[in-house]
């Protein structure tokens, strides 16, 4: 890692720094995430939407309380989730049903927009120990803080039992292929969608994994 950086656990006061990199991870290359086409509002909108997310009571993949963040010199430069991934996808449903009844916005219409990324969406099994959500503030990039998160991420895994760990990503994003590669990851699966790629521009999502 870069000179001066350091990974420790999120807190509720790093929320917005969370909103910004579930943003980016979830866009990867493309102009558009799953939060920008489910919620279908503006990018601050989104933002303060996803921020609420992360310190909601329902503890989903989206909550600081999954995260480690990296930080260089004081400041948060990077980011990632690491969870069990048994019942992430209702947690996720719970979380923004919570805070849509504090929001007034509609659920259903959330789900529905978001429903998009069902038929081609791959996790790997429910007892692997999944990382989701990773991204770097572009100021940072190339200081190897990705890599030491996902180190840190592993050994969190290990440390609670997991002995296989999964990450997935949208076809096409070459840069995190290398990265997940790199830290030992390799082709598990794929799954490719017309609809997902018509609306996106990505055929598909891809699925890496690992022995911890």
């Amino acid at each position: 890692m870069a000179g001066g950086s350091s990974i420790r656990p999120a807190n509720s006061d790093d929320a917005a720094f969370i909103a910004r990199i579930v943003l980016a991870a979830q866009r990867g290359p493309l102009p558009r995430g799953w939060c920008d086409i489910a919620l279908a509002r503006s990018e601050p909108e989104c933002l303060a939407f996803m921020a609420r997310l992360a310190i909601a009571q329902a503890r989903s993949w989206y909550h600081t309380d999954h995260f480690l963040i990296a930080e260089v010199d004081g400041v948060p430069a990077a980011a990632l989730c690491a969870l069990p991934a048994s019942g992430t996808l209702a947690a996720v449903r719970a979380a923004i049903a919570e805070v849509v009844a504090e929001t007034g916005d509609d659920a259903a219409a959330i789900f529905a927009r978001g429903a998009y990324a069902r038929d081609c969406w791959v996790q790997g099994g429910e007892g692997d120990w999944l990382i989701e959500h990773v991204a770097t503030n572009p100021a940072y990039r190339g200081g190897g803080l990705v890599q030491g998160l996902i180190a840190r991420a592993l050994a969190d895994g290990r440390a609670a039992g997991f002995a296989k760990a999964s990450i997935s990503f949208l076809i096409g994003n070459a840069a995190a292929e290398r990265c997940y590669a790199k830290a030992g990851f390799a082709f598990a699966e794929e799954k490719r969608d017309a609809a997902f790629a018509a609306l996106t521009g990505a055929p598909g999502f891809r699925r890496f994994a690992r022995a911890m």
